[in-house]
């Protein structure tokens, strides 16, 4: 089955992991819209995407934790969604006797809020469909504990969650839900937390990043385009009969 003429919208949709959805998505002729707060990287990967696939792209600005500003950008979109892969995120790390209820709330507002609240905004259209693709981009945060992201671990564990439930509630349609667990990746986030771990520890980049892809039996960090191959993968017919899973793209970590 192509997936030429469908039509994707994607949280955090202009750096990044989401970025490299994009990308793989606009070569396979996708319709996209793409979803993030910082109008200028939106703007760019569409660019990129124009230039180099053709693809058709649509960009608006959004805070997905704000729920009433999602369903207005939902409703505003001129063509039905047929695949939502929810990507906005963020993961501030801090020792948890130091995580104070205002980053606690933030954590979980844009990890695990905000896909519920584009989830609600698509599911009525999505259920109705004889098509229809939800996924999540978690993180191996979801399927177990790392120090100092307390706030984030529980919100990837609550979106794992979702997912599961959404895919049981769903299933006797065409609809399947999805999640995607990548290890760490190398990212713009993934500089931030070399940084942080630079400045909080005094280690130099070299031994922070060591220090990161530890876990990884691999030893390197996950590229963007192998967690934007797996989606392109859930989207496929091929993987109809697949929902409510948690694929682990983290070399062997988990």
């Amino acid at each position: 089955m192509s997936l030429a003429g469908r039509h994707a919208v994607i949280t955090g949709g202009g750096t990044g992991i989401g970025a490299a959805i994009a990308a793989r998505l606009a070569s396979e002729g996708v319709r996209l819209t793409l979803l993030g707060r910082r109008l200028a990287p939106l703007q760019e990967c569409a660019r990129v995407l124009v230039a180099q696939h053709n693809a058709a792209v649509d960009v608006h600005t959004l805070d997905v934790t704000d729920a009433d500003a999602v369903d207005a950008a939902f409703s505003a979109l001129s063509q039905p969604v047929d695949i939502l892969v929810n990507n906005a995120g963020s993961a501030p790390s801090t020792p948890f006797h130091r995580l104070n209820a205002d980053t606690w709330h933030a954590t979980l507002a844009v990890n695990l809020h905000g896909a519920y609240y584009c989830s609600r905004a698509v599911i009525e259209g999505l259920r109705k469909r004889d098509y229809g693709r939800i996924v999540n981009i978690a993180s191996t945060s979801a399927l177990r504990g790392y120090a100092y992201v307390a706030a984030y671990c529980a919100a990837k564990h609550g979106l794992l969650g979702l997912t599961r439930a959404l895919a049981v509630e769903y299933a006797g349609t065409a609809l399947t839900v999805n999640a995607v667990c990548p290890g760490f990746t190398e990212t713009d986030l993934l500089e931030r937390s070399v940084a942080n771990i630079v400045d909080k520890t005094g280690r130099s980049e070299a031994q922070a990043r060591a220090a990161l892809h530890a876990d990884n039996p691999q030893q390197r960090f996950i590229q963007p385009d192998e967690i934007a191959g797996t989606v392109a993968w859930l989207l496929s017919d091929a993987a109809r009969s697949v929902t409510g899973q948690a694929i682990s793209i983290s070399g062997g970590e988990v």
